[in-house]
């Protein structure tokens, strides 16, 4: 698959291939509900257009995010799985709902609950900023 990248950006390049909200959804689906033939996509509470959700997965497994097989009790049905780089996505998924269930709750009242637990990683890495933060803040004048 030959893309083109808006830049040299890390985090640009990423959304470049996986950052539209549906590709995120059904990455969500699959890796939090388990979801992996077309119909159980399809019946997502955000009402993925059918040619949209045929798009991404055809984006997805071009990216060997994902792999589509057949099911072993029924060769005419499709199904889908996550790859190892799906499933490397997990960190990214579990903070966007960390982040959401934080700050977006106040938008949106009716969100699932969820019982935040962050990992030693993640917290790692926000002291170092903050911590990079209060350096400039706090930094004499030169």
């Amino acid at each position: 698959m030959i893309k083109k990248f808006r830049s040299s950006c890390l985090i640009a390049s990423a959304l470049d291939l996986i950052g539209d909200k549906w590709s995120l959804l059904i990455i969500r689906d699959m890796l939090i509900h388990q979801k992996k033939t077309f119909k159980e996509m399809a019946k997502s509470d955000e009402s993925v257009a059918t040619n949209l959700l045929s798009s991404r997965l055809k984006l997805l497994e071009s990216l060997e995010v994902i792999t589509k097989r057949k099911l072993p009790n029924n060769k005419k049905e499709n199904i889908y799985l996550l790859t190892e780089k799906g499933i490397d996505l997990a960190p990214l998924i579990l903070e966007i709902v960390i982040w959401s269930d934080k700050y977006v709750r106040a938008y949106n009242k009716d969100m699932n609950p969820f019982d935040n637990e962050k990992t030693n990683m993640v917290s790692l890495v926000q002291n170092e900023y903050r911590a990079f933060a209060q350096s400039i803040i706090f930094s004499p004048p030169i």
